[in-house]
């Protein structure tokens, strides 16, 4: 990952968070445990490689764990851990604007 080229605050969550996929991704773990599967029919446009990249980084961050059960097949599932669970209120303030933002669009185009 690029460092933080201010040391600001919001830089810093940018970096980790930003992109199209992984405030996505981990707006679905707040409601708990997902498969990988469920996690790709949950986000239909992410590819399963750009899905395992963005686990792998939410994981290496600390914000995700990553659970292998041994089973046959083998099961996996990915959770948000104890840091992750921080990330509930971004989760809320985020839907909350688009939300808001889907409504301003609508009355524009009403």
């Amino acid at each position: 990952m690029k460092d933080s080229v201010t040391g600001c605050s919001v830089e810093e969550t940018m970096r980790l968070l930003g992109g199209r996929w992984r405030l996505l991704i981990a707006s679905y773990l707040v409601d708990g445990p997902k498969r990988f599967n469920e996690l790709r029919r949950l986000v239909p446009g992410i590819s399963q490689r750009m899905l395992t990249l963005d686990l792998r980084a939410l994981e290496e961050a600390g914000l995700v764990m990553r659970t292998v059960y041994p089973t046959i097949p083998v099961k996996v599932e990915y959770s948000l851990t104890s840091d992750g669970r921080r990330l509930e209120k971004l989760v809320a303030v985020v839907k909350e604007f688009g939300l808001w933002l889907k409504a301003r669009d609508d009355v524009q185009r009403g």
